[in-house]
């Protein structure tokens, strides 16, 4: 069917931010304090994304261990959420999502120069020869518009790119993505009982005892984001075949997610025991942790082989060192020891190694005034997996929101000047990480 309807333009801003999760509010923050105008829209009920609204449970490493490789906005949240830093070397760090809300929320009322709304989805762009003019916007209210000149994508999944006709590559070769998790809470975990049975086979037996639906031996396992209480925030469970593209497949995978949720109670409970005896669920998360969708095609795709090689560019715009965490694809024992090979020998770092991200994995090819960041920036599938994590985000979120503010109206966000862009990112991060 065709549907027309005039709309109204309700903001007119420099800069438009989809979503804002932590590279949405990384960008928009930055672009703010450099003096630009922003209106930032976000689908959920809070700023985060899946740090708050998906429940991701932990902080992934924001350095290399010995240096922070995250600076400006994304050390300030990480700071204000946690405390200041004092161990460099942690690979993971316990989040409470509600303290992680307030931080995001005052943040971004703080700056001035920042419009916002929730409950606000993206669902179209107006495009004219290769640059995005309008965001097209639905929200309780109805329809609106918002122009701007540069427009950021932080959508997680390139959905703005997408609208906009950017070309972008989803999965592996056969078009299979990563499986996804839903988060959650449980209470009356209680940490001065210890259990002194084998995880592995305790796994290995329930599975032959039927307790599971499927054989996933991906568990993360469970963060204490309140030491002395009984809470525990989990990343646990995979649904596999999961396409974060369609909202249908969502839906299978969030309702497959929640019934997962007995599986591991009664294996929790029954076949580890001690201090989970008595665990019960309190909350699933309001969005499905998802791993991998869109990658938007850019003027240069970070790759692997860069990843290997602790790869520098003349355009670096940040340094980054998590490990590529290609979740397996099926739940399998064999799956499961090709992720193990990967994750915990192959495609990680030692102390002081990082690897950089070009500007051009921030420029999405056919479109001029648009800016990707996040976990959909130009990348392969290796190098994805270690990026999308909440630091690597912020980093990119740091540099579309500089980049965005040195933009000349009118002009293409491939215009400025790298040397100036570098040396703006340095000062905003309080430390020469580039």
């Amino acid at each position: 069917m065709q549907y027309t309807k005039k709309i109204e333009t309700r903001h007119k801003v420099d800069v438009f931010v989809a979503g804002a999760g932590p590279a949405g509010i990384a960008a928009a923050i930055t672009a703010a304090r450099h003096g630009k105008t922003v209106f930032l829209a976000e689908n959920n009920g809070c700023f985060g994304g899946l740090g708050t609204a998906g429940l991701v449970p932990a902080f992934c490493q924001f350095t290399d261990g010995e240096r922070f490789l995250v600076g400006g906005v994304g050390r300030e949240i990480r700071d204000l959420t946690l405390g200041p830093a004092v161990d460099y070397t942690a690979r993971f760090e316990a989040v409470n999502p509600e303290r992680l809300k307030l931080v995001y929320d005052k943040l971004v009322t703080d700056e001035p120069n920042i419009t916002f709304s929730f409950f606000t989805r993206l669902i179209d762009v107006a495009v004219s020869d290769g640059n995005v003019t309008a965001a097209i916007l639905a929200a309780k209210s109805g329809i609106f518009a918002v122009e701007a000149d540069i427009f950021i994508d932080c959508t997680g999944d390139g959905d703005l790119c997408d609208f906009a006709g950017a070309d972008s590559e989803f999965g592996d070769e056969e078009g299979n993505a990563m499986p996804v998790t839903l988060c959650s809470i449980w209470a009356d975990i209680d940490s001065s009982k210890r259990s002194s049975v084998n995880f592995s086979q305790a796994l290995e037996q329930a599975f032959a005892d039927g307790v599971f639906s499927k054989e996933d031996r991906h568990i993360s396992g469970f963060f204490n984001p309140a030491p002395g209480h009984s809470v525990r925030n989990a990343n646990i469970g995979h649904c596999y075949e999961v396409d974060g593209r369609d909202e249908r497949s969502l839906t299978r995978a969030m309702m497959e997610g929640r019934a997962y949720m007995a599986e591991f109670k009664r294996f929790y409970s029954e076949y580890i025991g001690g201090q989970y005896e008595n665990m019960h669920l309190c909350w699933t998360a309001d969005m499905l942790g998802v791993r991998e969708s869109r990658r938007i095609i850019t003027d240069y795709m970070l790759c692997g082989a860069d990843f290997k090689a602790r790869a520098s560019f003349d355009d670096e715009i940040g340094r980054y060192a998590y490990p590529v965490d290609i979740h397996a694809m099926k739940p399998t024992k064999e799956a499961f020891e090709e992720f193990r090979k990967e994750y915990e020998r192959e495609m990680r770092y030692g102390v002081g190694e990082s690897y950089g991200i070009p500007y051009r994995s921030l420029l999405p090819k056919k479109l001029e005034n648009v800016l990707v960041a996040g976990r959909c920036i130009g990348t392969d599938r290796q190098m994805q997996a270690s990026i999308r994590p909440m630091p690597g985000c912020y980093i990119t979120g740091t540099a579309a929101g500089i980049a965005a503010s040195m933009t000349s109206k009118k002009r293409s966000v491939r215009s400025i000047d790298i040397d100036r862009l570098k040396e703006a990112i340095r000062a905003d991060f309080g430390k020469d990480t580039i």
